[in-house]
């Protein structure tokens, strides 16, 4: 599979740099050290087109395809992962929800929202006890007329109390299994929701995770995505997409610590040379390089076959596997290359260390990726 880039998806990429170096990497670390929103952030990317990225134009948004958000995620995440973080979600689980599930009417009243940022999309399928195994959630959903109502807590939701809509999963059938769960747009003005503790995290601070309690939440029968008891498909077909947006965090995030520790290789002196100069640290740099690269070309392969409407889970779950682990694999590194300094808050691969570790757990952990790949082999 031939990755040369187009020169449009060039521009896109070298734009979408310009504006994370400029804009996003001077706000990170201060948002990570007084664990705060990222919304100035999040409103600068919108003003660049960001937030909807997964958007038709006829609805307002920029659509990038694929390879174009995957390019843009990495730069982003390279930057600033909390802000990658909520960029993801918002584009590849709740937008792309609504485009290829929604009704016409759905897309009409949210998309071009969520396009421009009016509208903040989050998600929430995870549970207490359904983390892993989603499908044993207990959230339920009553009819009660033409609407239904909602009960029940979701937990580990990605700026949850932050955004405007959300996509909940909730049982609509008692013990139906996967096949008794129902997507819903709820709209978190409605009676009834409301964002509960805010957990405290090792990473990605500037991106709330917060428990969601759903309290009598009505939501009308015009809000049901796709169709009643389907709602688990439609769960399992957006993490496909979502692994490729955590993926290329990943990637982002590795390239944000091979390109800190080159540059403190080059700067710091031990011994009358520069770090750079002695083997052992370019073992660590070639190593390092490797592991991008071999990460993004899974990537962007997973990102090219999704774009062109072909098969993609087991490559989002490879792009997942490997990016994760040696963006994990690069961070170490990173910070030992930067020695004690690196254990300090006054050089950036300590940032990148703890933000790393997450995307080896969120959308799939390494052992579920393994488990997804190795059945589309056995099956």
């Amino acid at each position: 599979m031939n990755f040369d880039l187009t020169e449009e998806l060039q521009m896109l990429q070298e734009a979408a740099r310009d504006f994370a170096r400029g804009q996003l990497a001077p706000r990170a670390a201060q948002a990570d050290a007084e664990e705060s929103w990222v919304g100035e952030q999040v409103k600068l990317c919108a003003e660049m087109g960001f937030l909807g990225m997964a958007i038709p134009e006829a609805y307002g948004g920029s659509d990038l395809g694929a390879l174009g958000t995957s390019l843009v995620l990495m730069e982003i995440n390279k930057a600033c992962a909390s802000t990658g973080t909520t960029v993801s979600v918002h584009n590849s689980l709740t937008s792309e929800s609504l485009v290829r599930f929604g009704t016409d009417e759905q897309k009409q009243r949210y998309l071009p929202r969520l396009a421009t940022g009016e509208m903040l999309g989050a998600y929430a399928l995870s549970e207490a006890g359904s983390g892993s195994d989603a499908g044993s959630l207990v959230c339920k959903a009553t009819r009660d007329g033409d609407d239904w109502v909602l009960d029940g807590t979701k937990l580990w939701i990605s700026h949850g109390d932050q955004a405007d809509l959300v996509v909940v999963f909730a049982r609509t059938t008692p013990d139906g299994g996967s096949r008794g769960i129902t997507a819903f747009l709820v709209e978190t003005a409605w009676d009834g929701y409301k964002a509960g503790k805010k957990e405290r995290k090792m990473g990605l601070r500037g991106s709330p995770t917060v428990e969601l309690q759903l309290d009598h939440v009505r939501v009308p029968g015009a809000n049901v995505l796709g169709e009643v008891d389907q709602g688990f498909k439609i769960a399992l077909a957006l993490l496909d997409g979502g692994r490729i947006g955590i993926a290329s965090q990943a990637v982002g995030i590795a390239e944000a610590c091979l390109e800190a520790s080159v540059k403190y290789a080059g700067e710091r002196e031990q011994f009358g040379k520069t770090l750079g100069e002695f083997g052992a640290i370019q073992e660590k740099i070639a190593d390092m390089a490797t592991r991008v690269d071999s990460a993004r070309l899974l990537t962007l392969r997973a990102a090219a076959l999704k774009g062109q409407g072909r098969p993609y889970g087991r490559e989002a779950s490879m792009a997942k596997l490997e990016a994760s682990r040696n963006a994990n694999w690069c961070a170490k590194e990173a910070v030992q290359i930067h020695g004690g300094a690196g254990y300090t808050r006054e050089f950036p691969v300590e940032r990148y260390f703890r933000d790393a570790r997450v995307t080896e757990i969120y959308e799939g952990t390494t052992e579920i990726q393994k488990l997804v790949i190795a059945r589309t082999y056995l099956r």
